[in-house]
């Protein structure tokens, strides 16, 4: 059954999936996709008064969202499109893949609880597979690439720092290819994409290829993890 995530996910949304089809077909991920902890990065930011942002690409949206929804120091993560410009900004047409846009997360944080640097860690920790080029697990396409787009120079002085130190020491058997890139514009998703894993827990997809994530972050990062998700709905 050869059929594009965006696809699936779009029937799941109007309840027309039969779950045990859909979980067939998405338990087709490759095993070495699970969360394993890396480590902390040598080089982070220093930890200032204001709320910051991080707008992460790592996949569909709905895994990475419910990741750092379940973080603490998160006061924020909002599910939306980034890399291409607001006109193109809806759902349809970036899943064609077309318009430059990946599917991003905007996390507001609290430096002064946890760093730039940790939820990069818990990023490629958790969030996404960073040898993974223009796919994460059964989504593939530029839309579901795995980027970081940084707001200011310290972000991506941490970010290409990371990156470098996790392939110098050889984290992972093949190449990191997570990009970097500067924030041109972050859109948020449409409402019905917003605190979907929270609001969803059951659908075949969540359960195959987001929930082990929220498991992990629980598991690896536990002074960080909060058992009661910061939600969109509720700002």
């Amino acid at each position: 059954m050869k059929k594009t995530s965006s696809t699936l996910r779009n029937w799941l949304i109007a309840g027309l999936a039969v779950p045990l089809a859909a979980g067939l077909w998405l338990s087709t991920s490759k095993a070495d996709e699970s969360p394993h902890l890396v480590p902390a990065p040598s080089v982070d930011s220093a930890a200032s008064g204001n709320l910051e942002t991080a707008v992460l690409a790592g996949g569909c949206f709905w895994g990475v969202q419910g990741v750092f929804q379940h973080v603490k120091g998160v006061t924020s993560a909002v599910s939306g499109y980034a890399g291409g410009d607001k006109a193109h900004a809806q759902y349809e047409i970036v899943s064609t893949g077309t318009t430059g846009h990946a599917e991003s997360v905007r996390i507001t944080f609290d430096p002064s609880k946890i760093s730039y640097g940790k939820i990069l860690q818990i990023y490629f920790s958790v969030a996404t597979d960073p040898t993974e080029l223009n796919r994460q697990g059964p989504d593939t396409g530029t839309q579901y690439r795995s980027q970081i787009f940084t707001s200011t120079p310290e972000q991506a002085k941490v970010a290409a720092a990371y990156i470098k130190q996790l392939d110098t020491a050889r984290t992972y058997s093949a190449p990191v290819v997570t990009k970097i890139g500067g924030l041109r514009g972050f859109y948020p998703a449409e409402d019905y994409h917003q605190d979907f894993l929270v609001r969803n827990p059951d659908y075949p997809y969540i359960v195959i290829n987001d929930l082990p994530k929220v498991a992990a972050l629980k598991q690896f990062f536990p002074d960080y993890y909060r058992a009661d998700p910061v939600l969109v709905a509720a700002k």
